[in-house]
């Protein structure tokens, strides 16, 4: 049965940015050797776009108050991009240590429920 979803972000310089997730967002982790760390990840869900083309995926985190977010980004020196009001929510990006840019909204779709596990 499927237990969980594993995402990776690539990066240039992954310790920095390990430590953005660690440190600033305060994600839980552990440490599977060498300092090579897995984060915990809040609740998550999946969509299906239509494409032209397979094998593309976006990766984002969700919030519930995104200026809340973009406040307390600020206070730790983070800067987030330019706010876009999308029918779906309200989007910004944070730019991590590495140069690499991460996706921040906040959904105003309804979140479906996470499923039980069965074994």
């Amino acid at each position: 049965m499927i237990i969980g979803a594993h995402s990776i972000i690539y990066s240039k310089n992954p310790d920095a940015d390990r430590a953005f997730l660690r440190d600033v967002l305060k994600f839980p982790n552990v440490d599977v050797g060498g300092g090579w760390l897995i984060f915990g990840l809040p609740p998550a869900e999946v969509a299906v776009h239509p494409s032209e083309e397979n094998d593309v995926q976006e990766f984002y985190l969700m919030c519930d108050d995104l200026k809340s977010f973009m406040a307390d980004m600020k206070k730790q020196g983070v800067t987030c991009g330019p706010v876009h009001d999308q029918s779906w929510g309200q989007l910004t990006e944070v730019t991590l240590p590495g140069g690499g840019k991460l996706g921040v909204y906040q959904p105003r779709h309804t979140r479906p429920p996470a499923p039980s596990i069965v074994r």
